[in-house]
């Protein structure tokens, strides 16, 4: 960032008011290029990389079927999982594994998800990237108790309003559900790379910490139409990374172990980055391809950490990664990168032609804003064979609606500001209930964010397409339709949006769950 862009934001730099001296050390941690946070150390032994096989989650198959509705049944418990080779790591669970089942879709074929909750704390389930009606969005008061009863209303509010940098809590706001909640999506919307969390207020950064994150594909008929590979070719891969305790269990600086009061150490209030870096729940792994065309569907699941994710060596002449897909599906047409930024929450649709390299090759998955243990992320290893590849990118993948900015019936301002007190959005922490929008459903609306440190910024409901960064031109990672934006310190961005379908209250808020949790989160209420 330069001097003078820095100067220029005014008022979205120095707005969060006075910044004590006492504070400019964490002040100046925030504008750490690539590494928003601190680092959390292990106390483990930690293995070698590439030692460990690429685990790809397992699909999930639906509980029943009907005409137009696909269910599924997911249980969220502890499971004793063996991460790191040797030791055991008691983790929270969708269905027992890490990352949880991947559930697969067609678009426009409803998907009824029922989950049970037999962990000791209450949860929230949100689709990331769902076109999903309010009563299933995942609204973060919306809880689904624990099963075994040990929760009411009344413990559960205190639990998420208690604290440093706990929120105001109104238990009108409430919506329980007593051991199991079943939220429908409807997928009325294109062929994406989704994945689903958990999102309760106050707990976001430590539920999904602790393992709870899966894939949720959505297919349909334009994608399939398209010689992109297919089957044991396309591999979800959901980066994370962690840190652990000497005997395996997973480290994280909470005020309050027990749950009872939410937040971080102050340390940590930019964000918690582990040291072990994790792919499909495995660290630092490996896995064997032919010399053939790959889709790989990047997931950064991190709380805070950004990746820069580059292949190395690069093969000859460049361009090692083909992106087809954004946040939000396919592109208009491939684009091609050397390396790709890609902030918490964000997906990329990459096709990587493993045939540019010689037989034998060990390509490594290298994270240029990494250093130490977590500048390594994993390894292909090329086979020797040259096998016969009918697949390929075409240069024209999708129609690609574009929104007209100029048609926009309003344009709002969202301003995310930190200082060592705390995270707001328009000088506002997290009240549940209270709208700082309330769009109209099928208008078109330019919404303008602004920030002083590094925040990656998401919506719920619908898709955006970026107009501007810093009122220049869409940056090389901003292209397709995105539902998170990653701003960079004293940033400004642009984005069209038009709300469809479904009213009621909805979200917006940071993807750095560490300022999340700590209120950077704000409800809008389509009507």
């Amino acid at each position: 960032m330069r001097r003078r862009t820095f100067l220029g934001t005014g008022g979205a730099v120095l707005g969060v008011g006075a910044v004590t001296l006492a504070g400019w050390p964490l002040l100046r941690s925030y504008f750490s290029e690539g590494k928003p946070g601190e680092l959390l150390s292990s106390t483990a032994k930690l293995p070698e990389p590439y030692q460990v096989p690429l685990p790809v989650p397992p699909v999930l198959e639906p509980a029943s079927t009907s005409g137009t509705t696909d269910s599924y049944d997911i249980t969220q418990r502890v499971a004793e999982l063996e991460i790191l080779p040797g030791l055991r790591t008691k983790a929270w669970t969708y269905g027992g594994t890490f990352p949880g089942p991947t559930i697969v879709s067609r678009s426009g074929r409803r998907t009824v998800v029922r989950h049970r909750n037999e962990l000791d704390q209450p949860v929230v389930v949100h689709l990331h990237g769902g076109h999903t009606p309010a009563a299933s969005d995942g609204y973060p008061t919306s809880l689904i108790l624990p099963a075994n009863g040990s929760y009411d209303a009344h413990r559960a509010a205190q639990d998420m309003a208690g604290g440093k940098h706990g929120m105001s809590m109104d238990h009108g706001t409430m919506d329980l559900a007593e051991g199991v909640r079943s939220y429908t999506y409807p997928l009325k919307q294109r062929a994406a790379t989704l994945w689903y969390h958990d999102h309760r207020m106050g707990y976001t950064r430590a539920s999904v910490w602790m393992g709870l994150a899966g894939f949720h594909l959505v297919h349909d008929d334009e994608e399939e139409r398209l010689p992109l590979p297919g089957g044991d070719r396309d591999i979800p891969l959901m980066i994370t990374d962690r840190s652990f305790a000497e005997d395996g269990s997973f480290r994280y600086p909470l005020v309050d172990p027990e749950f009872h009061t939410p937040g971080v150490t102050d340390a940590y209030m930019n964000g918690v980055l582990g040291d072990v870096v994790l792919v499909n729940g495995a660290p630092w792994p490996v896995h064997e391809v032919e010399r053939l065309r790959y889709r790989l569907r990047f997931l950064n699941a991190s709380n805070a950490r950004l990746y820069k994710l580059e292949l190395d060596p690069q093969p000859e002449g460049g361009d090692a990664f083909v992106q087809i897909g954004s946040d939000g599906g396919l592109l208009a047409g491939p684009r091609r990168h050397d390396s790709l930024e890609i902030a918490p929450a964000e997906r990329f649709d990459v096709v990587v032609d493993f045939s540019r390299y010689r037989p034998g090759t060990k390509v490594r998955l290298l994270n240029r804003f990494g250093d130490g243990t977590t500048a390594e992320v994993m390894r292909f290893d090329v086979g020797s064979g040259s096998p016969a590849d009918d697949t390929t990118v075409p240069e024209k993948l999708s129609e690609v609606v574009s929104l007209d900015p100029g048609r926009a019936s309003v344009t709002r301002d969202f301003h995310f500001r930190g200082s060592a007190e705390g995270w707001t959005i328009n000088d506002l922490e997290y009240q549940p209930g209270r709208a700082l929008a309330r769009p109209k459903l099928g208008q078109t609306e330019v919404w303008r964010f602004t920030t002083n440190f590094h925040h990656p910024i998401h919506l719920h409901l619908d898709h955006f397409q970026v107009v501007s960064r810093n009122n220049r031109d869409p940056g090389a990672f901003d292209h397709g339709w995105k539902d998170t934006v990653d701003l960079r310190p004293a940033e400004a961005v642009e984005v069209v949006v038009r709300f469809t379908d479904y009213a009621g209250p909805f979200m917006l808020h940071c993807h750095n769950l560490e300022h999340e949790d700590m209120a950077m989160m704000g409800d809008f209420i389509t009507e």
